[in-house]
C-alpha cells in the first residue's frame, strides 16, 4: 500500500479520528475535575552523615555509604518500616495500603536518600513521610550508635576538653621554644631546643588524632549512620491529577484507537472505493468516476439535462469519450450497461450517458431491457403502457415502430420496458430479440441497453454476447470486490466485450479529474 493510500484512508476517516479525540479529551477533563487532588511530600536523609564532616574521610567510606543508601531504598517500603509508621500515626490502614503511596529513591551519585509519600491531605503526607524516615532510622544501626554515644557522652566530652587544653598548652610551649631557637647562638643550644620542639609536636599530633576520633564518636561518623537533613513539609500544590497531562494522554489514546479502528475497518471492508481500487482489485479498465448527486427523484438525477455545465455532467461526457476511444478501431454502436448488484446507479448512468451521446449529434436510443424493475420511463417521465415487451410479442417480425417514444432531448429516444412479462430471460434470449437488436443498430447510431444486474439474474449475460460492448457500473463503498470480479468473469464467459467499468457515487474529497472543473 502506497503512502498516498494511507493518507486517503486517514482523510476518509478523519471524522472518526476527530470525534474519538474530542470524546476522549472531554471524558478525561470531566474525570480529572471530579477526581480528588493528590499531594506529595518528600523527606531527605543522608547515609553516613558524619563522613562528610570528617576531614579524614576516604573514598571507601563514601562508596560504602552510597551502597548502603541503595539498601535503605528497599527497606523504606518493607513491612517493618511501614507497619511501624501505621502504628505510630494510628492510620488504621493495613501497611500494604501505605506501600502503594510510599516511594524511595537515591539521588544519583550521592549518599542522599529521598522518601516520598502521596496523600489527599498535604499535612498527612508530610507526617507520614517524616514517620517513615524515622522508622528507617530505627531499623538501621543509627539508634544503637546514638545510644552508645549518649551512654559515654559525659566521659568523652571531658576527655575532649582535657585534650583540647593539652593541645593548646603544648602549642604555646612550641611557640616559646621557637622564639628561643631564633635567639640561640651555640650549636648545642640550638640542637636541644629543636629536640624539645619535635617532641612536643609529636605529642600534639597524637592528641589531635585522639581528639578527632572522640569528636567522630560524638557526631556519628560511621558509614552506616542515617540523619534527616531535610524534613518533609506540607506542600499545598497538588501533583495530580494533571488536567493537561490527562487530557493530552486521553486524546492521544483516542486518536490511536480511532486510527487503528479506521485501518481495521478498511481491511475488513472489501468494497470498491475509487478508480485505483477498481484497477488494482478487479483489473478492469476505468472508464469514469461519477460523484454523488443531490436530489430525491429520478428526474432530478438527469444531471446532464438539468445542469449541463456541472462537473458531474462533464464526468459523463468523459465517460462517453472514454467509451468511444476504447472502441476506436471498431466503434461500438450497441452498449449494454449493467452492474454486479442492485441499487448501484446503472439506470441513472445509462440515461445520462445516452444524453451526452445525443448531445454529441448521435442518433441515440435507450432500450429499457430491465423487464423486472424498469426505471427509464420514470427518469424521462414517460408512459410505460407499451414498450419492449409489446414489440417482442407482436406478430411477425419485431419492430420498434410505434413503441419508441421521443424525449425532450434532441436525437434521443427511449424504448421503455412495457408491461412486465412472467418470463423476462426467455424474451431477451429469443430470436425476436436478436432480430430487434439488429434492426435498432441499423436505424440508430448508438443503442444503449439498460439491463438487470449481472449477478442477480441471467438477463445481462443473455444480452452481453449480442452487443458491441459492455460497461459495468459499480457503486463506491457499496459494490463488493468479489461481486465485481464474479460479474466480470460471468460477462466474459458468455463472450461479452467488457469495455471497462464506472465507479459511481465516489466521494468528492477523493480527488479526480472533475475537481478541475
Amino acid at each position: 500500500m502506497e503512502l498516498r493510500q494511507y493518507f486517503n484512508i486517514l482523510w476518509r476517516w478523519m471524522w472518526l479520528i476527530v470525534l474519538a479525540a474530542a470524546v476522549a479529551g472531554a471524558g478525561a477533563f470531566v474525570a480529572t475535575r471530579a477526581s480528588v487532588p493528590v499531594y506529595r511530600s518528600t523527606v531527605t536523609l543522608m547515609v553516613g552523615a558524619g563522613i562528610i564532616q570528617n576531614p579524614n574521610a576516604n573514598t571507601q567510606d563514601i562508596w560504602l555509604s552510597q551502597q548502603l543508601a541503595q539498601t535503605y531504598v528497599q527497606v523504606a517500603t518493607r513491612q517493618p518500616v511501614l507497619q511501624g509508621a501505621v502504628e505510630a500515626l494510628g492510620l488504621g490502614d493495613d501497611w500494604t495500603v501505605l506501600r502503594e503511596r510510599v516511594s524511595a529513591t537515591v539521588v544519583a551519585g550521592t549518599q542522599l536518600l529521598q522518601i516520598s509519600v502521596i496523600d489527599t491531605l498535604p499535612e498527612r503526607a508530610a507526617a507520614i513521610a517524616n514517620e517513615v524516615a524515622r522508622q528507617v532510622i530505627l531499623q538501621s544501626a543509627t539508634a544503637e550508635q546514638d545510644a552508645e554515644r549518649n551512654k559515654h557522652r559525659a566521659f568523652v566530652e571531658k576527655q575532649i576538653a582535657d585534650l583540647q587544653a593539652k593541645i593548646e598548652a603544648a602549642q604555646a610551649q612550641v611557640s616559646e621554644l621557637e622564639k628561643q631557637l631564633g635567639e640561640a647562638f651555640s650549636a648545642r643550644q640550638i640542637q636541644d631546643l629543636q629536640g624539645q620542639i619535635n617532641i612536643l609536636q609529636n605529642q600534639i599530633n597524637s592528641w589531635q588524632a585522639n581528639y578527632a576520633q572522640l569528636l567522630n564518636f560524638l557526631e556519628g561518623g560511621s558509614a552506616n549512620y542515617l540523619a534527616v537533613i531535610e524534613p518533609a513539609e506540607a506542600d499545598t500544590v497538588p501533583v495530580g491529577p494533571s488536567d493537561r497531562t490527562n487530557i493530552m494522554l486521553a486524546v492521544m489514546i483516542g486518536v490511536l484507537l480511532a486510527v487503528g479502528a479506521a485501518f481495521l475497518l478498511e481491511y475488513l471492508d472489501d468494497t470498491i472505493k475509487s478508480l485505483d481500487d477498481l484497477v488494482a482489485t478487479v483489473q478492469l479498465t476505468p472508464l469514469g468516476a461519477i460523484t454523488r448527486m443531490r436530489g430525491e427523484g429520478y428526474t432530478e438525477k438527469l444531471i446532464t439535462v438539468r445542469h449541463p455545465r456541472a462537473s458531474i455532467s462533464e464526468a459523463y461526457r468523459t465517460l462517453r469519450t472514454n467509451i468511444q476511444f476504447s472502441t476506436l478501431d471498431s466503434p461500438a454502436r450497441s452498449l449494454l450497461i449493467t452492474s454486479p448488484g442492485s441499487v448501484e446507479g446503472k439506470s441513472i448512468t445509462t440515461a445520462n450517458l445516452a444524453v451526452t451521446m445525443a448531445q454529441a449529434g448521435l442518433r441515440t436510443v435507450i432500450i429499457d431491457a430491465d423487464l423486472r424493475r424498469p426505471t427509464q420511463h420514470k427518469i424521462f417521465d414517460l408512459p410505460n403502457q407499451r414498450g419492449l415487451t409489446n414489440a417482442l410479442l407482436q406478430d411477425g417480425d419485431p419492430t420498434p415502430d410505434g413503441h419508441i417514444q421521443p424525449t425532450a432531448i434532441e436525437n434521443l429516444r427511449v424504448l421503455t420496458s412495457g408491461p412486465i412479462p412472467p418470463n423476462p430471460s426467455e424474451l431477451l434470449g429469443s430470436a425476436k430479440m436478436a432480430a430487434l437488436m439488429q434492426r435498432l443498430k441499423e436505424e440508430f447510431d448508438v443503442v444503449i441497453y439498460d439491463s438487470p444486474p449481472a449477478m442477480v439474474v441471467t438477463d445481462a449475460s443473455v444480452l452481453a454476447s449480442r452487443v458491441d460492448g459492455v460497461v459495468l457500473v459499480t457503486d463506491a463503498n457499496h459494490t463488493r470486490r468479489e461481486m465485481a470480479i464474479r460479474a466480470r468473469d460471468a460477462l466474459r464467459k458468455v463472450g461479452g466485450n467488457l469495455l471497462g467499468a464506472v465507479v459511481n457515487r465516489v466521494s468528492a474529497r477523493g480527488g479526480g479529474y472533475y475537481q478541475y472543473y
